[in-house]
């Protein structure tokens, strides 16, 4: 979330340091931005649109060395149980090298799952305040909802079914829980997931993100005529939704065209399958976002798991309706800035959206109520909820 929670922290006054793996305002990447944009590759792109904004330069502590591997391990991976076994260790290493380097006595610990075991239990010994922000719903609980999805449709993406990793990560995060004074979740869906897990849940908070009022995007009317323009962001996989945004879009042909912007992890077959009723246009780096935004009409993300996607929050600020699922934890208002379908109901999505595609006055009056619900999802809005959390959390 673009730093978010440091950035917050600092402005209260309340940070003493951001420890991260890599970042453009350290070390080498710093001199990157020196590259002439034409010629950055996508990766460097995305690298270099990872700037803490406001927090002083001395504040930050990055392991770059570290990260570069961490990124070369996972891009080199070929099974889903290798790839746990890169985020596990991963997470060990990140809290090890903080611990070598930290001179914090007595901070607080402010950590995101799976990466900050260790420092919770050494400060939790040591008295101070712990907390961890649980990004997305447990590991078993996303691998339950993965695994009925894999068995209706699975000719579209490598199992993961398979995971022998994935007890190891799933012990991890409820060890993390078990040393956190505080665990911070962006849902209702994460608060209730963490209990189905027979989690602490008497220690969750829900804290629903919040974005930069600067995402506003510039658009005029829509069309009177010509088909919806729907939008979709995030990785082109079974855990956003694939298969059911390739239903509704077959269901809509004619009647409304759908873009996706992210990184496909489809079988080839699946992929062209995708292709032939989507555009589909690859990872876009979070700073070139915009544009695709200002393009839409609708946004559309038919997850089945999630902690409280953000894009949803840019889609609200870009003024568009949302139609999602309430497994995204999205903080849209069903009926009023966008629709709550569950993930099963693949046709009533899609007879939703033909509604909107038929009906301008209802479209345009959405789009306005989502313009106004972008205000809860707001950066400031977002500091007061964090700020009263963790100043009164029970």
């Amino acid at each position: 979330m673009h730093y978010a929670v440091p950035r917050i922290l600092w402005d209260a006054k309340r940070l003493s340091r951001l420890y991260t793996d890599i970042c453009a305002v350290r070390g080498w990447p710093r001199l990157a931005r020196l590259t002439p944009s034409f010629v950055q590759p996508m990766g460097l792109r995305r690298l270099l649109g990872r700037v803490p904004k406001g927090i002083p330069r001395s504040r930050v502590a990055a392991f770059t060395s570290f990260g570069w591997e961490y990124a070369r391990r996972r891009g080199a991976v070929s099974s889903v149980s290798q790839l746990t076994a890169v985020h596990l260790w991963a997470g060990q290493r990140f809290c090890e090298l903080i611990l070598e380097a930290d001179h914090e006595e007595g901070a607080a610990i402010y950590g995101l799952n799976s990466a900050c075991f260790e420092l919770l239990r050494e400060r939790r010994q040591q008295g101070c305040f712990t907390v961890v922000e649980q990004t997305i719903a447990p590991r078993r609980i996303e691998h339950q909802l993965l695994q009925v999805e894999e068995l209706h449709y699975s000719d579209w993406q490598s199992p993961t079914l398979h995971d022998e990793n994935a007890e190891a990560f799933v012990r991890r995060e409820a060890a993390e829980w078990a040393e956190a004074s505080l665990i911070v979740c962006g849902s209702q869906f994460v608060k209730d997931s963490i209990a189905n897990c027979g989690g602490p849940v008497e220690r969750c908070i829900v804290v629903p993100y919040g974005i930069d009022g600067t995402f506003k995007v510039m658009r005029g009317e829509r069309p009177s005529s010509g088909p919806l323009r729907v939008l979709t962001v995030g990785e082109v996989g079974l855990r956003k939704g694939a298969p059911k945004v390739f239903e509704v879009a077959q269901h809509l042909k004619g009647r409304a065209v759908f873009r996706w912007v992210g990184p496909i992890s489809l079988l080839p077959a699946a992929r062209e399958r995708l292709g032939s009723v989507i555009e589909l246009t690859g990872p876009v780096p979070r700073t070139e976002i915009h544009p695709y935004f200002s393009w839409a009409d609708v946004f559309f993300l038919p997850s089945i798991c999630e902690g409280s996607a953000t894009v949803t929050y840019e889609a609200l600020a870009a003024g568009l309706p949302v139609i999602t699922t309430p497994n995204a934890g999205s903080i849209v208002e069903d009926g009023v800035s966008g629709f709550l379908i569950p993930p099963s109901e693949t046709a009533l999505m899609g007879e939703t959206l033909v509604r909107l595609a038929l009906d301008h006055m209802a479209l345009s009056k959405m789009r306005a109520a989502a313009l106004e619900r972008a205000q809860f999802g707001s950066y400031a809005a977002y500091a007061q909820r964090l700020h009263t959390a963790l100043l009164n959390p029970y």
